[in-house]
């Protein structure tokens, strides 16, 4: 049975040796694909479209850590990851109705296009705040923010500048914007301006200004090339009758001198003919002569050059000794020149590089101190006196519209009144006309009219007084023996003073009423014994009611 148990366990061994040899070789292959595949799906590449953003733990004080063009290993459970996507947005800004400096609204259509970028401070932003975003919030938080910073924009400048200096308005735009939109991780790429009108016309005025003001530039560089060019053409015509005048005049001259040169060649040539045989005798003669001087002149020469091509090569040799000495001083003089500007040159640049570097922090103090400070203030300060100027003009147009009503009050009563003076004019006119010749009539008519309007006048003033009766207290007789008393002096002072009142009327040209009595003119008679004073002139006269005595 031992046997039968030993061949049993022999036959099991047997059996399942060769399912422990597959065990033993699948399951490390297995296991390696499984950690191959693991590796292969936490690997994530980051397309060149695309900004691969790791988030969860990603060391250090970041929130993600952003990744453009490369790959990363996503550790899971501790790591997830997400992609920001660097397409265009293109985003209509349909701005209606700005505000510009000069207080004129102005319409500015623009298209904007802004993408994510691919700067590490501006991507870490897009990351935290554009993550996971639909493209439509995007678009809309775009949006606010670039029609906020294009009405203040608009508020700075006004139309002038906005229509015509358009590289200030760009630039504004392209900072102002970008500055805020690369807060939440954008960059601008693109501005376009489709159009700018205003709601006054004032734009269109001036392009319909500045067209009339080149059409008249236009008509008048035209006629001024048409008077150059009628200018031109006369004296052009002018020059072409000078020239050809000129040139036959040449032509004739020239003939005439031709004929004189031939004339005189004849002549010259006999002459020299006649010359030459003496001439040719006695050219030999100087020839053999010169001959024999030059040749004892050149051998003087020879042996002149020779004593000084000798000495020259003496002060030749002197002299390039000194100057290989000049040379070598020189060259040593100018290697210790350049090896000190090099050291100079050395230590300037690093001066530089320091002050360029405290300068570049400086400027990103200020940077950030305009940032967080002065842009909240700058931004007050303009909607404050944007604010102050539409106050302004609220109240300046409201003082207008009172000095306006006033001024209508005004003249109409000062157009009363001179309705009512014309009136008065006419009707003294009229009644002028009525009176005829009599010029009294009228101003005794007018006086008559206004007696009951005097009358009136002078009741008022003694009707409030009660007046039963009226007693005259006479003391009697006067001191001075003519047995008259006051009252008598009172009524005859009264009927004296009658004859002065109606001359004072006649020469103002008024009748009094009959009930104050007429004057009558008497002739003055001279009774005997009355003489005439000294320059008294003789004839009649008029009294009032009596004769004067001389």
């Amino acid at each position: 049975m031992t046997n039968s148990l030993l061949a049993i366990g022999l036959l099991g061994t047997t059996e399942l040796k060769p399912f422990y040899l597959t065990a033993v070789v699948v399951i490390p292959v297995l296991a390696l694909l499984l950690f191959v595949a693991l590796i292969v799906r936490c690997y994530k590449r980051c397309p060149s479209n695309r900004i691969l953003v790791i988030y969860g733990r990603v060391g250090g004080n970041r929130a993600a850590k952003c990744i453009h063009g490369g790959a990363a290993f996503v550790i899971p459970l501790i790591q997830d990851y997400s992609y920001l996507s660097l397409e265009p947005l293109v985003i209509d800004i349909p701005l209606e109705g700005a505000l510009s400096l000069n207080n004129i609204r102005v319409n500015v259509p623009s298209t904007f296009t802004v993408g994510i970028s691919t700067d590490d401070v501006l991507m870490n932003n897009a990351a935290e705040r554009l993550l996971n975003l639909p493209v439509n919030a995007i678009r809309e938080q775009c949006q606010d923010i670039i029609l906020g910073q294009l009405r203040l924009v608009i508020a700075t400048l006004s139309i002038e500048e906005i229509n015509k200096d358009r590289e200030k308005f760009m630039t504004l735009i392209n900072e102002n914007v970008e500055q805020e939109i690369n807060k939440i991780g954008l960059e601008l790429i693109n501005v376009n301006i489709r159009d700018i009108t205003d709601e006054s016309g004032y734009i269109q005025a001036i392009g319909k200004r500045a067209a009339a003001e080149a059409i008249n530039r236009a008509k008048v560089e035209v006629a001024q090339q048409e008077r150059e060019g009628a200018t031109g053409e006369a004296i052009a015509v002018r020059e072409r009758t000078v020239n050809v005048a000129r040139e036959i005049a040449t032509g004739v001259e020239g003939e005439k001198k031709a004929e004189q040169a031939q004339r005189i060649a004849v002549a010259a040539m006999e002459a020299q003919a006649v010359t030459g045989e003496a001439q040719s005798q006695r050219d030999r003669e100087i020839a053999v002569a010169q001959r024999a001087a030059e040749t004892e002149t050149a051998r003087k020469q020879a042996e002149r050059e020779q004593r000084i091509r000798v000495a020259e090569a003496e002060a030749t040799a002197v002299t390039g000794e000194n100057t290989s000495r000049i040379q070598i001083a020189e060259s040593t003089a100018a290697f210790r020149e350049v090896d000190a500007e090099t050291k100079r040159r050395a230590e300037v640049a690093a001066a530089k590089a320091q002050e360029a570097i405290l300068i570049a922090e400086r400027e990103r103090e200020l940077a950030r101190l305009a940032k967080e400070e002065l842009a909240p203030q700058e931004i007050e300060r303009k909607r404050i006196e944007i604010a102050a100027g539409a106050e302004a003009e609220k109240v300046r147009i409201e003082a207008q519209g009172e000095a306006d009503a006033i001024f209508a009050k005004y003249e109409a009563e000062a157009r009363g009144v001179q309705k009512v003076l014309e009136a008065k004019a006419e009707g003294y006119r009229r009644l002028i006309e009525a009176c005829g010749a009599d010029a009294q009539v009228g101003p005794t008519l007018l006086l008559i009219e206004q007696l009951p309007q005097l009358v009136a006048e002078q009741v008022k003033a003694i009707s409030a007084l009660k007046i039963d009766k009226i007693t005259v207290w006479d003391t009697g007789s006067r001191s001075d023996g003519s047995g008259r008393n006051t009252t008598s002096d009172f009524l005859a002072g009264m009927v004296n003073s009658l004859p002065r009142l109606h001359e004072l009327a006649t020469q103002a040209g008024i009748e009094l009423p009959p009930a104050l009595g007429r004057v009558r003119k008497q002739k003055l008679t001279r009774p005997e014994g009355i003489h005439l004073a000294d320059g008294e002139p003789e004839g009649e006269g008029e009294g009032e009611g009596g004769m004067r005595p001389a």
